[in-house]
């Protein structure tokens, strides 16, 4: 039901980056799967380097698997999520996947010019970006003010001092014990 669009969606993509095409026609007939729980999505790479959507139950030469908690962080290009998704296949393609996943760019402004021209387009594109901008500073301070409670104010989160303090003694601790069994031994063997 949704692989048809999202199929034209990314070919929408691709073509706006007209670098990212002949990228993928050295992968013209081979399939990729993305499993998104609860969804599965299969496209095959075709001789344009453009995409179909297939039958996703079909074998693939790249799976990957995607948590529903990583797209927003893919989405907004955090480079830690790309280390969460889990792939296997062929490694080229799955290398090139990841490639395009990092550098393709939605030229959202284009696309809206159709509708509204492109000055009030390029404006609406500018407050998105400054909004999203504001909302990640505003969720960065929140995070940041709230570690700073949880570990002054009301202690509930220990400081990273505090834990390699008690790593050290568990150590010393550890070293101890196993000293103290030698000589029990010792002197039991005696």
């Amino acid at each position: 039901m949704l692989a048809q669009p999202s199929a034209a969606a990314l070919n929408h993509v691709l073509a706006q980056n007209s670098w990212a095409g002949p990228r993928l026609l050295r992968f013209a007939g081979k399939t990729v799967r993305f499993h998104i729980a609860p969804f599965s999505f299969a496209y095959i790479v075709l001789s344009d380097g453009s995409l179909q959507a297939t039958d996703s139950k079909a074998s693939a030469d790249a799976v990957l698997n995607i948590a529903p908690s990583l797209l927003p962080r893919l989405l907004v290009q955090d480079e830690q999520a790309h280390a969460g998704v889990a792939s296997q296949g062929d490694a080229a393609l799955l290398a090139e996947i990841f490639y395009l996943s990092r550098n393709l760019r939605w030229d959202a402004a284009e696309d809206l010019s159709r509708v509204t021209g492109d000055i009030a387009a390029e404006r609406v594109v500018q407050f998105m970006q400054n909004a999203h901008g504001q909302v990640g500073d505003s969720a960065l301070h929140l995070s940041q003010a709230a570690a700073e409670y949880w570990t002054e104010e009301s202690p509930l989160l220990a400081k990273p001092d505090q834990v390699a303090a008690f790593s050290a003694s568990v150590d010393t601790l550890r070293d101890d014990v196993a000293r103290l069994a030698l000589r029990v031994k010792r002197l039991s063997d005696k």
